[in-house]
């Protein structure tokens, strides 16, 4: 405090706090999406998950499930860092995350909608029909497939597009 010139004591205003958003970090989007690639080729490479594959081969469907819970934990990450960077928001939920990375401009709408399954997400999905209803799991598969598999080309694209000097 500084006095006045009626030597009352005045508040003077220090430095205004500046909310910093953090910078994109391409190299840990490209690095993610790398694992995320070979997750896909991974669970690609497992062909159809039908009722006979998993009543004779159970531990596939527990891999299954748990490449689709890697794969959901990159994208979230990948979403809330270019989020965070871009936007200046940081999503509350990975579901939200997909919302806040087509905002970004990182995937369009239609994939955002594809990736957040209105049962919940896709590694739960196996994991109740591994359960109950064996024969869904192949669906949910190959959504996952699909989805994810664009998912990393979209990203790719726009984290490259992110690279380049603007045009004057």
């Amino acid at each position: 405090m500084t006095p006045s010139s009626d030597d009352r004591p005045v508040a003077v205003a220090g430095p205004m706090p500046v909310a910093v958003t953090p910078r994109l970090d391409r190299g840990s989007v490209e690095h993610r999406l790398i694992t995320m690639r070979r997750s896909v080729g991974h669970l690609d490479s497992f062909g159809p998950m039908d009722r006979a594959r998993l009543e004779s081969d159970p531990a596939a469907g527990l891999v299954v499930e748990r490449i689709l819970a890697l794969l959901a934990d990159l994208a979230f990450t990948i979403n809330s860092h270019v989020s965070t960077a871009v936007l200046g928001e940081v999503p509350q939920s990975a579901a939200a995350s997909f919302g806040a990375a087509e905002r970004a401009g990182m995937i369009d709408a239609e994939l955002a909608a594809a990736l957040v399954p209105p049962d919940g997400p896709h590694n739960v999905l196996v994991q109740l029909y591994l359960d109950t209803e064996p024969e869904g799991v192949a669906a949910v598969v190959s959504a996952a497939l699909s989805g994810y598999g664009e998912y990393v080309r979209q990203v790719a694209d726009w984290t490259a597009e992110q690279g380049q000097a603007p045009e004057s």
